[in-house]
């Protein structure tokens, strides 16, 4: 199965290292390929340096993209993490 979403980050510091961090380490366990696009090209969300270098900042469009046998409900974590705003206070 292969599913995606297209959202828009919304927290103020963007997709930096801590909330690249936890997005690898949700997106580490489920059983599905994650991948993150933008216009800058695209990443694969079991590399850090791979999702810092989209360099996406608030307000920039976002693509995820899963696949496997849990593509749907890594999809919805990942969402809801970005959604979230990585947890962070504003």
């Amino acid at each position: 199965m292969i599913v995606s979403k297209t959202l828009f980050i919304q927290n103020r510091l963007g997709l930096h290292a801590r909330a690249a961090v936890k997005l690898v380490e949700l997106a580490q366990g489920f059983d599905a390929k994650v991948t993150l696009s933008n216009q800058e090209g695209n990443a694969q969300a079991d590399s850090v340096m791979g999702l810092l270098m989209l360099e996406s900042g608030q307000g920039e469009q976002i693509t995820i993209t899963t696949e496997g046998d849990e593509a749907q409900v890594a999809l919805n974590a990942i969402a809801e993490l970005i959604e979230g705003k990585f947890e962070e206070d504003e």
